[in-house]
């Protein structure tokens, strides 16, 4: 596996940082402009469709970016907005028609569902061959055998971040704070296949700090605003906040940022570090599963 090349030096912003700023938004932009490269060489336009069960505003602006995503590298893309109270018999039918259509070959049902809808019940209705989030069983089971094929967006994005910081990950401590299978667990996983050592802490896990101050890797994702402060971070460490939290009408991460900035060696903003290359990675996604498939889209008449 090749690394890509480092962040330029107009990426790090030496403004009164002693870490180096992991800038998810130009990296992203860095993504999508090969994404466009790779489009061109392509018969047929890759298709994206998007599930929205309900009007969750969060979900509406995410939605809204994604869509401008797709715009920019030129792929085609729906936007399927069902009632919060559709049965799940019925949203999973609609899943899977999406699954017979040549014309798309990603498919991402926006979380979180409404009460009463088994998300799980949901992905696993996704053909695996279509899975832009990359979280059905079989993706989610081949980073267990160390063959990453389609990977969930976020912990996808987040590889790319460090290793855009050139440092080697292999020998590496790498710590991931949080365990859901979103971020935490695949990471983690990817991390390993990369030959990282590597540590999951969770709620239950006894004194955090002392785990997190031995991580040459830290990886944050649990939701709890600004919970790893200066103290708890090795000298010189690559860290990465995927926590993203409303407090006081601003939004902050996990990481208590103006502590940890003069500590680490590389640090990811709130906004604009992982969020962007989440969704990079959701068309890096959507392309690989459009080249597998090799299909023309039906021509209208």
């Amino acid at each position: 596996m090749t690394a890509p090349e480092p962040l330029s030096n107009a990426l790090r912003n030496t403004e009164n940082l002693s870490a180096t700023l992991l800038n998810g938004t130009l990296l992203a932009k860095r993504v999508r402009s090969q994404i466009r490269k790779e489009v061109k060489k392509l018969t047929f336009t890759p298709g994206l469709a998007v599930v929205q069960v309900g009007e969750d505003p969060a979900s509406t602006i995410y939605i809204r970016h994604k869509q401008r995503d797709c715009e920019k590298v030129h792929f085609h893309s729906e936007v399927h907005r069902l009632p919060a109270e559709i049965p799940q018999r019925r949203l999973i039918q609609h899943v899977e028609s999406l699954n017979e259509r040549q014309d798309i070959h990603g498919i991402l049902v926006q979380m979180p569902l409404p009460d009463g809808i088994d998300a799980q019940a949901v992905i696993d209705a996704i053909a695996p061959d279509k899975d832009a989030d990359g979280l059905t069983p079989v993706n989610l089971g081949n980073l267990l055998i160390d063959r990453e094929r389609i990977t969930p967006c976020t912990p996808a994005g987040v590889i790319r971040l460090i290793e855009s910081t050139a440092q080697p990950i292999a020998g590496k401590h790498a710590v991931c704070v949080g365990r859901s299978q979103l971020v935490g667990k695949p990471v983690g996983l990817m991390l390993l296949n990369r030959h990282a050592t590597v540590t999951y802490c969770h709620s239950r896990t006894n004194n955090l700090a002392a785990v997190t101050q031995s991580a040459d890797i830290l990886v944050v994702a649990v939701g709890k605003p600004e919970l790893i402060t200066a103290d708890m971070v090795k000298p010189g460490a690559i860290v990465i906040d995927v926590g993203i939290n409303a407090v006081d009408n601003r939004l902050v991460g996990d990481v208590k940022f103006d502590e940890v900035k003069e500590v680490a060696g590389f640090i990811t903003p709130v906004p604009g570090g992982a969020g962007p290359m989440t969704r990079a990675m959701l068309l890096q996604n959507t392309l690989k599963l459009a080249s597998a498939r090799g299909q023309r889209a039906p021509t209208e008449n």
